[in-house]
């Protein structure tokens, strides 16, 4: 295992390692010019080999869930292995989260970069197809976190790409995430059944807790009587974002008053996951010895929907084999 540190001209810096493309650390400036770590983890690459909650991590084959670890895809049913209850999760036992990437850094125009490729073989974690995976981080001279996926295959398959970070804007272990505020340019949401599976509806978010269109405290409503929360503990959710004219959208927008810190998300992606951290429990000691407790840390992890390759209402998952799979995330980083 390999870590590598991306520094801009502003001073931010991330530090990653080519173990699940893990970003390990991510120093960002807050209203006064104080950098603070905002990512939850470990300071050593060796501690991530133990269980966590995907702190920092790239996710593949399929982030998210599906459905009983089943899929049908031209006529032939693929099988997963159920790793969240009955449901396939995040790429299954082993994800792209804890396989070794090759990496090579390189200097680009909008800054320094990490390029990390990974083949995943035909038939692992049950996936058809020999998917070739590219992965670029780039920290730009503007203060962003620049992730650009590419994937060919051999043979049609499906996936869903996307990155697992846990932000606090106050810094790693700093209390919860609560006062947070929260913009999400959605006016609908995927609603779930008892195991998180959605269950095909594109819900209206307003009138509902899942209403993130103005800034809104992450935990205004978090505790509310309703059976969606109730199903994810909180908010573990796909949000719908409304359709752009120009392919990179601003997904979300987080704001956080003690630092200053606001966090923007732009993606090609239509959909957006948004994780309040609910299953943080006190049981991962993180960096600096700080206990990551219930809430400590939110992730906003672009994608398809969940369970994409059984709800043909859904927007497609499916790669040919004659086809490029390209994805572009962007966290950018202001006061």
């Amino acid at each position: 295992m390999d870590t590598f540190t991306l520094t801009n001209q502003q001073g931010l810096s991330a530090k990653i390692t080519n173990y699940g493309g893990i970003v390990m650390a991510l120093y960002v400036p807050d209203r006064s010019g104080q950098l603070d770590d905002i990512v939850l983890g470990f300071e050593t690459p060796e501690e991530y080999l133990h269980p966590h909650p995907y702190f920092g991590a790239l996710i593949g084959r399929f982030g998210n869930r599906i459905a009983k670890g089943k899929f049908t895809l031209h006529g032939i049913e693929y099988t997963l292995v159920q790793n969240n209850g009955v449901n396939s999760l995040h790429g299954g036992l082993k994800g792209f989260d804890k396989v070794i990437w090759d990496a090579k850094p390189t200097d680009t125009p909008d800054g320094p970069a990490l390029e990390l490729t990974y083949l995943s073989p035909d038939g692992e974690e049950g996936y058809p197809g020999n998917l070739l995976v590219k992965v670029i981080y780039t920290l730009t001279q503007q203060n962003e976190l620049k992730i650009d996926y590419t994937a060919t295959t051999d043979a049609d398959t499906v996936i869903n790409l996307t990155h697992h970070s846990y932000f606090n804007l106050a810094g790693a272990g700093n209390g919860d995430i609560l006062d947070h505020e929260l913009t999400l340019n959605a006016a609908r949401f995927t609603p779930i059944d008892e195991t998180l599976i959605p269950m095909g509806e594109l819900r209206p978010v307003a009138g509902t807790p899942f209403d993130f269109s103005r800034p809104t405290k992450i935990g205004l409503r978090i505790d509310e009587p309703d059976e969606q929360l109730k199903y994810g503990l909180g908010y573990d959710h796909n949000w719908v974002l409304n359709n752009s004219a120009d392919p990179l959208t601003l997904a979300a927008r987080v704001s956080e008053p003690s630092s200053g810190r606001i966090m923007e998300v732009w993606t090609t992606e239509p959909g957006i996951q948004f994780y309040s951290g609910n299953f943080l429990d006190g049981s991962n000691i993180g960096k600096g010895d700080k206990v990551y407790q219930h809430r400590y840390g939110f992730c906003l992890e672009t994608q398809h929907f969940p369970d994409s390759p059984n709800q043909p209402n859904f927007p497609s998952t499916v790669l040919k084999a004659s086809q490029t799979y390209h994805s572009t995330t962007i966290y950018k980083f202001l006061t």
